[in-house]
């Protein structure tokens, strides 16, 4: 693998592991964050090892396909989330 490619994939696996880690806010508004969140010290970890990690595209597609199903599935509870937030906010100020 060239050191092209390798630096490709090193930005495309940390992006993925990035985004997920950006969510942890929003996670720990969620009744079920909580497991999620004990995750996230595998991901860090995982993501500070990931520069000396040999990546095939493969595993960066399998990656990159896990984090967006991952991003659909949290869609629905995080917009419920925020909707439950809004409306709290919106009594508040009544």
């Amino acid at each position: 693998m060239t050191d092209s490619s390798s630096l490709n994939h090193l930005a495309r696996i940390t992006n993925c592991l990035q985004t997920i880690l950006d969510l942890e806010p929003e996670l720990e508004k969620l009744e079920l964050g909580q497991s999620l969140l004990d995750e996230f010290a595998v991901l860090k970890s995982f993501l500070e090892k990931v520069d000396r990690m040999s990546l095939s595209e493969k595993d960066v597609e399998r990656i990159e396909k896990a984090t967006a199903s991952f991003l659909k599935e949290l869609k629905g509870p995080l917009a419920q989330s925020e909707d439950e937030g809004n409306s709290r906010k919106s009594a508040r100020l009544q």
